[in-house]
């Protein structure tokens, strides 16, 4: 392997790290792929042998570097070193240090933060492990930023598959908007662009002023694990929407499925706040659309203490549903939630729940009979990749193509 690259740098907050290097994998598998694409097109174009073809490549890559030439060997391709080391410390009382470990001047960082991972996370400089809340991560956040710019980094990208605070992003009496606020101080310290996974509202994207905030999508991911457990052609299939919020979503599958679209009405009582998967604001539930004798699938864009989702596959079931499937863009699994969805699969109020990899799990979850895992980590690389070399990202975000070649091979 060749030294960190001095365009494109990751940097992994504690909680990120699985995910980040799961990104850093692809993102080193497609960096071959395209040299080994370009050194045939240059082999076929000017008639040369790769053998030439490489050793050019890695010429022309230490001549653009002012620093000593690289290791390694010139007639193979050198790839470089995507992950940037960087050491954080968690003092006693709290607080937290980042300290990048290599040069980043001129640099595209890519920082990536998993704030909703909630298991022990070990800070070697301390040798304790401790588990963090969402504050708690978004503090580690600021202080590598911080430190990015402070090193003089070209660009700052967040990629946060889990937007914090996404679910205050409106205004109901006297309440703050956090997520907007989060977007702003991010703008205050030099982001330039903030990478998301299906974000609870767009809403939130109007709040930016200089920053880009791309939401992409995980609906590919989840159709295609979708496919090796139902026949997605079937006219038993129907899409049901668990709430209002969720119709967009939904009818996004339904249309591309051509599968009729039912929705569940709630009403809330909002002066509840749930803790665990026992607890519910939901007062009522009312279907709009038959499900009797059908197949079911739900899709939602998180999933917390699961209350709520489970409160409605029950009743679904108590209308006639057959078999319930439900996709969920970001499985939090948050306090009780997979003992009551043990419980709930035990009952049989459904058959599998897809989430992906962007929130970190252990075999806890991972190794549920009911549980599928749809990752969307080369997603992640592959817009990396067309942001590094300025391409268009229209592909990523709008997967209606490749959703077709998948339901249409």
């Amino acid at each position: 392997m060749g030294e960190f690259s001095s365009k494109l740098g990751i940097i992994s907050c504690p909680g990120g790290e699985a995910f980040a290097h799961s990104v850093v994998n692809h993102l080193t598998r497609l960096f071959k792929r395209d040299l080994a694409q370009k050194t045939n097109d240059l082999v076929k174009k000017y008639g040369i042998s790769r053998e030439e073809a490489v050793r050019r490549f890695n010429l022309d890559s230490d001549l653009t570097v002012r620093q000593r030439v690289s290791k390694g060997s010139p007639d193979e391709f050198l790839i470089p070193r995507f992950m940037v080391p960087t050491e954080f410390t968690r003092f006693a009382n709290g607080e937290f240090k980042a300290t990048i470990q290599a040069s980043v001047r001129g640099s595209d960082l890519y920082i990536f933060q998993d704030v909703e991972n909630h298991y022990p996370l070990l800070f070697p400089n301390s040798g304790e492990t401790a588990v963090l809340s969402v504050n708690d991560h978004m503090m580690c956040l600021m202080t590598v930023i911080d430190a990015a710019v402070q090193s003089g980094a070209a660009s700052i990208t967040l990629v946060l598959p889990a937007y914090p605070y996404s679910r205050q992003h409106k205004r109901k009496g006297r309440e703050a908007l956090t997520a907007a606020w989060f977007a702003r101080l991010c703008e205050f310290m030099g982001v330039a662009r903030i990478l998301t996974l299906d974000i609870h509202s767009t809403e939130i994207q109007n709040s930016c002023k200089t920053i880009a905030l791309e939401n992409m999508h995980a609906s590919y991911q989840i159709m295609k694990k979708l496919c090796g457990l139902i026949r997605l052609e079937d006219d038993d299939l129907v899409i049901v929407s668990p709430d209002t919020g969720a119709v967009g979503r939904n009818k996004f599958y339904a249309d591309h499925l051509k599968r009729p679209l039912a929705m569940l009405y709630k009403e809330r009582d909002y002066s509840v706040v749930t803790k665990n998967a026992g607890q519910s604001n939901i007062k009522s539930i009312r279907l709009l659309g038959d499900v009797d004798g059908k197949n079911v699938f739900m899709a939602d864009d998180m999933l917390a203490t699961g209350g709520t989702l489970i409160k409605a596959m029950r009743r679904l079931k108590e209308m006639g549903a057959k078999n319930i499937f439900c996709g969920i863009s970001l499985p939090l699994f948050t306090g009780n939630a997979i003992d009551a969805f043990d419980e709930a699969y035990n009952e049989g109020c459904f058959c599998k729940i897809i989430g992906t990899n962007s929130v970190f799990h252990d075999d806890t979850l991972l190794k549920k009979e009911w549980y599928v895992s749809a990752g969307v980590s080369e997603l992640f690389a592959r817009f990396i990749m067309r942001l590094h070399y300025n391409e268009s990202t229209s592909p990523l975000l709008e997967n209606i193509k490749i959703i077709q070649k998948l339901l249409n091979p």
